[in-house]
């Protein structure tokens, strides 16, 4: 296949083959045509613009190439307003070909200044009454309270309200400006503070939150409460309770029916041997959580607990208390609210015991100082009991847990603390438990 394009075949008319009709010789729009030329030229041009024959199509296919007929202008009548373009069949010259006028071009301003009317200059700074200044003229002042007070309606007296149909009521905007009296005039504050507002009739009676109540009674913690709430398992007085912010008095009885009992008994608490490099909480500064060490790896081969390992158990399992990253020793994590309430709840006095190795030499006076009369942080210390365990450790008993509270007890007094170790926590000894290892905590200990 070549990339040569084929001639259309002619199309059949009634008279034959359809044909080109030469253009009359006498036209004097025809171009020329070249004496050796065989085929006489074709005229392509556009029919003018409003030619019967513009946007008609040829009846006969012989009248496809026929010149279109234009028509003369017309003359002008009386009464015509002279066209301001020209007639565009006057001269259809090229615009070179056209005669120029001979005239000399006009110099710039020769041309004479218009006058701007018959009124006589007036010397500057006169006005007659109600005109403006003109542009660049001072404006005179105009002395304060000349003015007449504006009204909104001349059959109405100022601030009085216009009863239209279908027009709202007015508000403040409509009253005088005498209803509310100047700012300096008004009644400062005295400084006393506001009156207490009056307590609810429903508070008076000594009730209390149903979820508060089960915390203090050490059933759950509150989230708990508002959970087991929430499923129907609480009963007040032996009647179910299942409206969150319900109220109880002191006197009456909660107790959890035996599914939340069976749910809260089935939350686990855990016992780990934190090492050295691992922080209590969430992972910081690169070093990695504690919670990472409880794997079913990890589990102490001799954990007396009959538990089984389930990863269940990672759900909702935080740490109850903290140890810095350089400090090791016991560490508990449990799902139970109570247990964690006990431990680091403010109220709490569970005993947390630690063995401190310590550099530099503390006197009789720094040691009664570490049991009590130290303060952080502009608070007083509880008591503690502090003693000697050899040449280079000493024995803390505290009863609260503030951030590296012993680090910064023993810098007051002299002493740099080299290693701190957690060995027990109530009544729940470290022991035998291995570094980085785990157990669980018996049914039969308590903290």
């Amino acid at each position: 296949m070549t990339d040569t394009l084929r001639r259309r075949a002619p199309l059949p008319t009634r008279d034959g083959t359809l044909k080109l009709k030469p253009r009359a010789a006498g036209t004097p729009e025809a171009a020329p045509q070249a004496p050796s030329s065989p085929k006489p030229a074709k005229d392509w041009r556009k029919p003018a613009a409003g030619s019967p024959g513009r946007n008609r199509k040829a009846s006969f296919p012989e009248q496809a190439n026929a010149e279109p007929e234009r028509r003369s202008p017309r003359p002008p009548r009386d009464g015509d307003a002279p066209h301001q373009g020209g007639d565009r069949f006057r001269d259809e010259r090229p615009r070179s070909d056209r005669p120029r006028d001979d005239r000399p071009p006009r110099p710039a301003g020769d041309r004479p200044a218009r006058p701007f009317g018959d009124k006589p200059a007036r010397p500057s700074g006169e006005r007659t009454a109600g005109e403006r200044p003109r542009w660049g003229e001072e404006r005179p002042s105009r002395p304060f309270g000349d003015r007449p007070p504006r009204r909104r309606d001349d059959n109405r007296a100022d601030g009085e309200a216009a009863a239209q149909p279908g027009s709202r009521p007015r508000g403040d905007f409509a009253k005088p400006a005498e209803a509310r009296p100047p700012r300096h005039e008004r009644k400062q504050w005295s400084g006393e503070p506001r009156p207490a507002p009056t307590p609810s009739p429903l508070r008076d009676d000594g009730s209390i939150r149903l979820s508060k109540r089960m915390t203090e009674l050490g059933l759950c913690s509150r989230r708990e409460a508002d959970e087991y709430i929430e499923k129907g398992w609480v009963r007040v007085d032996g009647r179910v309770v299942s409206e969150l912010g319900s109220r109880v008095k002191p006197g009456q009885k909660v107790e959890l029916d035996r599914r939340g009992q069976t749910a809260q008994d089935s939350r686990v608490t855990i016992l780990l041997n934190k090492p050295v490099g691992y922080v209590s909480g969430q992972a910081e500064d690169g070093y990695e959580p504690a919670s990472v060490l409880i794997t079913a790896e990890n589990r102490w081969a001799e954990d007396p607990s009959e538990n089984r390992y389930l990863r269940t158990h990672h759900r909702g399992l935080a740490p109850a208390g903290r140890l810095d990253i350089d400090s090791i020793g016991l560490l508990v994590f449990t799902q139970d609210g109570r247990i964690a309430r006990a431990l680091i709840g403010d109220d709490s006095s569970i005993e947390k015991e630690y063995h401190v190795r310590v550099e530099g030499k503390l006197t009789d006076d720094g040691l009664k100082l570490l049991n009590h009369g130290l303060s952080l942080d502009g608070e007083a210390l509880r008591p503690a009991k502090v003693s000697w365990l050899n040449e280079d450790q000493l024995r803390f008993v505290l009863r609260e847990g503030k951030k590296r509270q012993i680090r910064r007890m023993c810098e007051l007094v002299g002493l740099k603390v080299v290693g701190l170790k957690r060995v027990r926590i109530g009544r729940v000894m470290l022991g035998n438990l291995p570094p980085g290892q785990w157990r669980y905590l018996g049914a039969d200990e308590l903290f």
